[in-house]
Formats: structure tokens, sequence, C-alpha cells
């Protein structure tokens, strides 16, 4: 009996000290939940409001010889910590100063404006009160750090430096509209400035890099910042362009718009082999002049009707079919043919036309007649393998363009709701179907590199610190679009045009040209043809007897007084090959041969922002670093076996010495100094055309060369 009421007894204080365990526990879990919840929600609360994102520098996009196209340089922005000891001890006195100062810089409120808005937010105890309405760059940044409070330092005087990338385009205009831009407010804008059209979009993953995290923290009233995770830089995109090609692209189709007072106008120059775009012109019209605003290349506003270009899809399917040859004869007429209650009319239908004409003479006149002809009779019966030939040459998807917004290529199929009697002649010579200037320039290409159609391209590489992480080769869609006898007799025909036809005019004394001009009323949306609006083209390829480049020019709605091809484009297209031949872009010299050290070199490190520096000389072990200078760009000194950092402060209003600089470092100080940049080569700067130390005018030119 004693046994039972002693392990009755002992189960009964288990059972209580559990009991009273549970209890614990439940007030602990409604501690935590209720009663400190409010301390938990404060702690969330500092933790957001105190982690800080680090962003990362945005990677450059360069031309195929390393020359910046687009870069990242810093811009800032200010703000105060109102509620700091230091602040609090002088706020009183020298709060106005600081509206005064405000004001007079920014110019954009009074003094009384500043001065209120300063002490409403004094009594709310603003930990980050925003200072400057707009970026600031550097040497602006300098002058607000001697403001009145400011001047006491990050601790006393509660500064607080943001820092945002500015994206900068070094040399201008040039294939503007195909590097692209950065968005802040896309996708809802959580992600800050991110690509979103051209290659900055296309690439978004390789160039925006990976933030950092760092902590801000308050160690006996001082706030300082921590970094936790460092942010890694985005790789840079070297691209297919060729600075002097697109310089020269450019310039002739710009000169031939103002002429002709054009909507807009393209012009695309690939390499026959390689696919690989050398050059790559969007101008649109605005305000009287024209500016890179859309991808007339290959987006959805260049998608037309090609008209006469379209003529060599035909012929070449009809010869492959085995249906003509270029000997066979097709009588025209007086240039106007009725066909299925329809007029069909040749461009110089008013001289009399011009009779009998084999098929090579109907493409080098560009008759519609004789074209329409030549597929209505071959076709007829059954127009499906007409447009079956086109879809096999690839003709009806797109390229598969790494940028945004490619326009689709459309071509009617028998069936179809909106196939007519007349559309397979109306289709013949480029009518009721669609084509981008990229992918009638890829067809003429694909017969310039003896029928195996490439994929155009825009980026050769990827690099991060100058190594190569991605390559990027060229991609067949077609290795043989058309037999080699097809293909022969095509190449003769466009330059048949080019020796006796509509683009006679583009005859030099040094090289031969093959090509077609292309002449195209332009659809309303409202169906039916604009009267007096047309879409003039040439494209082709050159020299013609050894094919290096592929060239199309497309030019919308010109007024100067004609609109064919051959007299609107064909003259861009002429200067564009005479310039690129003459400039010996085809023969480049082999690149010489470099050895290698004997003896171990030390690393080559470009001036610029010491963190950066350190920061590399930690990840590779360099031991033999010296130096602490306080300004934000350092010049880097070799001596012996050492390697010195030292000062390079910039006087204000003096042009910057950016020698031994990085392209981002160099233009970054160079555009704050008001100085316009061009770059050339890769690398770290060797040379700068204004002495540093000069004085800077604003606007003034600066030719940098980096090697």
């Amino acid at each position: 009996m004693d046994i039972r009421k002693s392990i009755v007894s002992r189960i009964a204080i288990i059972y209580f000290v559990l009991l009273l365990f549970g209890i614990a526990v439940i007030l602990k879990m409604v501690s935590v939940q209720q009663i400190k919840n409010e301390r938990w929600a404060q702690i969330a609360k500092n933790l957001e409001e105190n982690t800080l994102r680090v962003q990362p520098n945005r990677g450059n996009i360069c031309a195929d010889d390393g020359s910046v196209l687009a870069t990242s340089v810093p811009g800032y922005f200010v703000r105060i910590d109102l509620a700091a000891e230091g602040v609090k001890r002088v706020f009183n006195n020298q709060s106005d100063s600081l509206a005064h100062a405000l004001s007079a810089f920014f110019k954009d409120a009074s003094k009384n404006e500043y001065a209120r808005r300063l002490n409403a937010a004094f009594r709310k105890g603003d930990r980050g009160y925003m200072l400057t309405p707009r970026k600031v760059d550097y040497h602006e940044l300098q002058q607000i750090k001697k403001f009145p409070i400011l001047r006491r330092g990050r601790f006393g005087g509660g500064m607080i430096i943001e820092q945002e990338n500015k994206r900068l385009n070094p040399l201008g205009s040039l294939a503007l509209r195909t590097i692209g831009d950065l968005n802040k407010g896309a996708y809802g804008g959580v992600h800050g400035n991110i690509g979103y059209t051209g290659l900055e979009g296309a690439y978004e993953q390789y160039l925006k890099g990976e933030e950092g995290i760092s902590y801000k923290e308050n160690l006996s009233g001082r706030w300082v910042t921590r970094t936790e995770i460092e942010p890694r830089d985005g790789m840079d995109l070297i691209t297919t362009i060729n600075i002097k090609l697109q310089d020269i692209t450019e310039s002739a189709l710009y000169r031939q718009l103002k002429k002709m007072n054009a909507d807009w106008g393209t012009a695309i120059l690939m390499d026959v082999e390689t696919g690989e775009i050398k050059a790559i012109s969007n101008l649109g019209r605005e305000n009287g002049d024209y500016f890179e605003n859309y991808n007339y290349a290959m987006g959805h506003a260049g998608n037309y009707e090609p008209g006469s270009t379209f003529k060599l899809v035909s012929l070449v399917a009809a010869m492959e079919d085995g249906l003509i040859d270029t000997s066979d004869v097709f009588d025209t007429g007086s240039g106007v043919w009725k066909y299925k209650g329809q007029t069909i009319y040749d461009s110089d239908y008013r001289y009399g036309g011009h009779g009998e004409m084999t098929v090579k003479q109907i493409f080098e006149k560009s008759s519609n007649v004789g074209v329409a002809k030549i597929i209505t009779s071959c076709y007829e019966n059954n127009p499906e393998d007409y447009v079956d030939r086109i879809y096999n040459f690839g003709l009806n998807k797109p390229l598969g363009m790494e940028i945004k917004g490619e326009g689709q290529p459309f071509f009617k199929y028998p069936g179809d709701s909106d196939w007519w009697g007349t559309t397979l002649a109306w289709m013949s010579y480029g009518y009721e179907s669609k084509m981008t200037p990229l992918q009638v320039l890829t067809f003429y290409n694909a017969v310039a590199n003896d029928g195996r159609m490439v994929k155009p391209r825009l980026v050769k590489e990827i690099r991060k610190s100058g190594m190569q992480v991605k390559q990027f080769k060229t991609e067949v869609l077609n290795p043989m679009i058309t037999t080699k006898e097809t293909l022969g007799k095509a190449q003769k025909l466009l330059e048949g045009v080019c020796e006796n036809g509509t683009g006679r005019s583009l005859q030099n004394p040094w090289f031969k040209i093959a090509g077609k001009t292309g002449t195209a009323q332009v659809a309303t949306s409202q169906g039916g043809y604009e009267k007096g609006m047309y879409l003039a083209s040439f494209a082709g390829y050159f020299p013609a007897d050894d094919p290096k480049y592929s060239l199309i020019v497309t030019v919308n709605n010109p007024r100067g007084g004609t609109y064919y091809g051959g007299s609107v484009a064909g003259p861009v297209f002429k200067e564009i090959a005479e310039k690129v031949y003459a400039a010996r872009i085809l023969f480049d010299d082999a690149p010489e041969e470099k050895t290698l050290p004997s003896e171990p070199q030390l690393p080559e490190i470009k001036n610029g922002n010491p963190e950066n520096i350190f920061r590399l000389a930690e990840e590779l072990s360099i031991k033999n670093l010296e130096g602490n200078p306080a300004s934000e760009l350092v010049k880097v000194k070799r001596v012996d076996d050492r390697i010195i950092l030292d000062e390079n402060e910039t006087s204000v209003g003096a042009v910057p010495d950016v020698k031994g600089m990085g392209a981002s470092e160099a233009i970054f100080l160079l555009e704050n100094a008001g100085l316009q940049v061009r770059l050339k080569g890769m690398g770290k700067v060797v040379r700068q055309s204004l002495t540093p130390g000069a004085k800077a005018n604003r606007g003034d030119i600066v030719y940098i060369t980096l090697g």
C-alpha cells in the first residue's frame, strides 16, 4: 500500500511540474505575441530602415574594339540625419544658413521655404531628410559638403550620401537605339534602373551585377555603415559594332533624310560571312531634325511591304523550282497589265513600256508587270508551291533577335480568308506581305554568302574584369537556301541591276556592287495606300566578286521630288560602300604577336576609386600596396616592387588628368568638368587631347585614347 502511495505521489509531482512548465510556455507565448509585440515590431522596423542595398557598377557596352558605347558614372543624393546629436547641437544656430545655401545652390525654392521644410523635418526627428531635389555630380557634391551643418562631417553633421549611377553614351547618338536605355519605372518601379530597350534590356542579366547589403549602426551617437555583402559589378558587353563604320553609315543616312525631308530611315551594314552587324542606324524625324527614336531596322514600325527588293525572292523561287531561266522571254507590253479586274503598272509605263524582255532584263528594269506575269504563269494553278518555297527559305519566321520587339514577317497562304484572286501577282513584287529591313537583308546576305543564311548578330562576347566569360558564335539559320546553279544566276541578276538597270548610278571605278532597288507604296491603317507616300530602299552587297559586306538602306516617305529606290536609297548605299572600301576595313592587318614576360610582373592597376583598388589587392593577395589617400579618385604609381596610391584631387574649372584611369573613371571626371568625351580603344587611358590643368571650357570635346 505504501509503495502504491509512493508511486501516485511521484506521478502527481511529475504532472504538477509539467503543468507549471506548460503554464510558463503559454505565458511566454502570450508575452511574445502580445506584450512584446511592439518591441519586435520596432526591431523589425529598425532592421528595415537601417538596411541599405549597395548598388553594383553596371557593366559597359563596348564597340568591337573595346571603345565604350555606354557606361555608368556616379551621381549623388544627399540626406541629413536630423536626429543625430551633432546636428541637434547646432541646428537652431545654423539651419537658416543651410537653407540659404540650398536655395542659392538649387534655385528651385526660396530661403524661407527651405527653412520651413527643414524645421518641419527637424521637429519630426527625420533621420533621412532629403536635401537635394535632384541628383548632383561629383563636383557639386564637394560644394554641398561645405554647407553649414554638413561641413561638420559625416558624423557631426549627420550627412548621408546616396550614390546612384547615371548611364552615359560617350559617343553621343551612334547606334543609340540599338544600345537601348534604362527605365526606373519599369515593372512597377521596384527594381531601380534596369535595362529596358535594345541591348541594355536584352542583356540585363549580365550587365546589372548583383546588389550588396550594408547596415547602418549607431555607435555612441555616431552612425556608421557596415558592409555585410559586397556588390558584384556587372559584366561588359562587347558588340559587333565598328565605330568608324557606324559613323560613316549614320552620317550618310542623316544627310539624305534631311535632303529628302523623309519621315524616317534605317541603314544596316552586315559582315557577309559571320552575320555580325557592323553598323546600324535608325533615324526618325522629331521637331525638324532626326534622332535615334525607334528601331525601324527590326521593330514593328519598320515592318512594311518590301516592294521590289522582294522580286529577288520570287525569281529565285521560280528558278529553284526549275520553272524559268534568266534567258526566258516574257512580254511586258506597254507596262500596263489588267489581271483579274486589277491593273498592274510598271514605274515607267508612261514612256510606252519595254515589250518583250528576258527574265534578266525584267529584273534589271524592275518591271512589276514582268515579274507578275512570270510568277502567275508558273504558280497560278498551284500557288501553294510558291508560298511553300518562300517558307522553305525561312522567310516566314522571325530571326529571333535578342532585342525585344522584332517585327513578325507576314505572308498570306492560299485558302486564307484574305487570299484574293490577285494576291499571287501582288505578292510577286513585294505587296500583301511584310518584312523588316533586317529580314530582307538576311536573305540578300545569304545570296552573297554562297547560299548560307546566318543569323544577324550584335554581340561578340561578354567579359568580366577583362576576361572572356561567354562568346557568341555565328548561328546558321539555313545551310543552303538554293542550289549552287540557282545561286549563281541570282548573283548575276543582282550584278546586272547595277550594270544595266535601275542601280546604274551606284557604279564606281574601284569595285562592283550587286543589289536591287525597291519602291513601294505605303499602306494606311484603314486599308488602301496613301497617295504620294512611298518606301524607297536598296539592298545588296559589295564587292560583288568577293562579297564582304551586305547593306540595306530604307527611307520612308521621301519628299525631295523623287521617291524611287535608286535615286533616294541608292546614293546612301553608294556613299557607305565607297567609304567603307576606302577606309580599307576589308583588309585589316593581322594583329601583332605578343611575347610573354620572362619574369613575374606586378599587376597593372588603373587610377581610380581607392576602395575598389584595395578590394582588388585583397582578392589578389597583393601585399606591397602603400598609401592611404583621402580623395575619391587616386593615382597609382609603381616604384621598384611597390604600388603606391597618391592623391588625385582635381581643380574646379581645370581639365582633369585622367591618364592611367579606366574608361568609367575618366568619363566621370571629364563629364563633371563640363567636357564632352570621345573614346577610342580599350584598357586604360594613355593619351588625352586637352592638357591636364588647362582651363576647362564647358562643352569642349576631349579625345582620350585607351590602350
